[in-house]
């Protein structure tokens, strides 16, 4: 995760936003032969942003307007991306028919706020789109009866680097937004795609899915149970908004994977597990060290230890069971947060990536 910034942080404009303003823009040529340039939306909470064109076109059937991308000062990987509209007429009666361009993915798979075979445009910059191009139709006297197709150059690439393929969205990226703005850090959109996959799991029937809190443990846990990309939710820190979700919409089996001191955390109840919100207690971990007999010597390095790990390799040196200690508190910790119908087990990995805690599953 990107490093947040020292001083107050520029506010951002999501993709459903430059969507729904180059789709205006584009409209409003196509009807009157006219691009505005900036072009003005209101958005959700009512806030009226004025976007830039960079591209304009227009021929006899259709018009496109593009718009890039201010994500403000978040760390999206869609920040500078061309977002483009192109507009036309559609069949008398048709409504406003939304389509797919370069970049845009399509909804492969059941559980997303969108139906699978249809282009991978959330519902509210859907409604956002909608309304522009109700609006314009009403001043001119048309029936509004339009073709969108939202495109974004690079985007099938942009796509890698986001949940889009695990979600089953496959081709490129999501136009996406809620209330139109970006705010900065404010780790939304990943809890969000963590939601999406439960869906997804959900949809599909998976039995299993496990949340890991880096590469090295969701590759432990993938082999061990042989679980398939779209099983694995990218809890990363966000242990909460994982345990959270699942306890409203539960899954049979779940396995949470990570690390030593991640999962201290977790097992200190700690719910986001970012170095910057949350520190391993040291003192904390001494008194776990007393509970299973360490030796006073093991005991009074953990008081002074520099990281969390230090104290595991020592431990594992000398035949200590600290990490089972830590896995079983933070399966407790966990399910607190389930109250549920989930089976949780925890499972600790090492640096090297082998497994050295694993509790079981347990409700």
């Amino acid at each position: 995760m990107a490093r947040k910034p020292e001083g107050k942080l520029k506010r951002g404009w999501t993709t459903g936003a430059c969507a729904t303003a180059a789709t205006k823009a584009a409209y409003t040529a196509l009807v009157t032969n006219q691009f505005p340039d900036p072009v003005t939306i209101t958005l959700p909470k009512g806030e009226q942003p004025a976007f830039a064109l960079c591209r304009e076109e227009k021929d006899d059937c259709s018009a496109m307007a593009a718009i890039i991308k201010d994500a403000g000062d978040d760390p999206d990987v869609t920040h500078h991306a061309t977002i483009i509209s192109r507009v036309r007429h559609g069949v008398p009666g048709s409504g406003i028919i939304f389509h797919a361009g370069e970049g845009v993915g399509m909804v492969t798979k059941p559980g997303l706020p969108i139906p699978a075979g249809e282009p991978a445009i959330n519902p509210i910059p859907r409604k956002m789109m909608t309304e522009v191009i109700t609006e314009i139709a009403h001043a001119h006297n048309l029936p509004g009866d339009v073709e969108i197709e939202i495109s974004i150059p690079d985007g099938k690439e942009l796509a890698q680097k986001t949940w889009n393929p695990r979600l089953g969205i496959l081709g490129g990226l999501s136009i996406l937004g809620t209330t139109g703005v970006v705010i900065p850090f404010s780790c939304s959109s990943w809890i969000h795609s963590i939601h999406r996959g439960i869906d997804v799991a959900i949809a599909t029937n998976r039995p299993h899915v496990a949340g890991c809190t880096g590469s090295t443990s969701e590759k432990a846990v993938m082999d061990l149970y042989n679980l398939e990309d779209t099983d694995m939710l990218d809890m990363g820190d966000f242990a909460g908004g994982m345990l959270k979700y699942l306890r409203d919409h539960p899954v049979p089996k779940l396995t949470i994977g990570g690390g030593f001191g991640k999962l201290t955390k977790l097992a200190m109840g700690h719910m986001d597990l970012h170095s910057g919100r949350s520190q391993v207690d040291m003192s904390w971990l001494a008194d776990r060290l007393r509970e299973i007999d360490a030796s006073e010597d093991i005991i009074e390095e953990a008081q002074t230890a520099n990281t969390a790990n230090q104290i595991l390799l020592r431990c594992l040196a000398e035949d200590v069971p600290l990490a089972e200690k830590i896995a079983y508190l933070a399966r407790t910790e966990a399910l607190k947060i389930l109250r549920g119908n989930t089976e949780v087990e925890v499972i600790i990995i090492d640096r090297p990536g082998t497994i050295v805690a694993k509790t079981g599953f347990a409700k």
